[in-house]
């Protein structure tokens, strides 16, 4: 248990960031697994449908550091490419 005031702060604000954290990984890893299973069944219309928000959820968590952006353009890349191979 840190003794400084500061350090106490500072443990008390890492508690609650990592929260944060913790639910915006939750959030990235749900559109993920949703667009994948979009993905299995194939239903272009509905992959249409959500592939704008999908990039659009997953930059957000990008954009606050959670997970890199290099990492996420080269998921979007791959799912989009899945995207385009599928054949209705």
């Amino acid at each position: 248990m840190p003794n400084i005031k500061s350090a106490i702060r500072k443990v008390r604000r890492i508690k609650k960031q990592s929260l944060v954290n913790k639910s915006r990984k939750s959030k990235y890893k749900q559109a993920l697994k949703k667009m994948l299973k979009l993905i299995e069944k194939k239903d272009k219309k509905e992959i249409n449908k959500y592939f704008p928000e999908f990039q659009s959820e997953l930059m957000k968590v990008a954009k606050t550091g959670v997970i890199k952006k290099k990492n996420l353009s080269r998921k979007i890349s791959k799912i989009s490419k899945k995207i385009k191979n599928i054949k209705n």
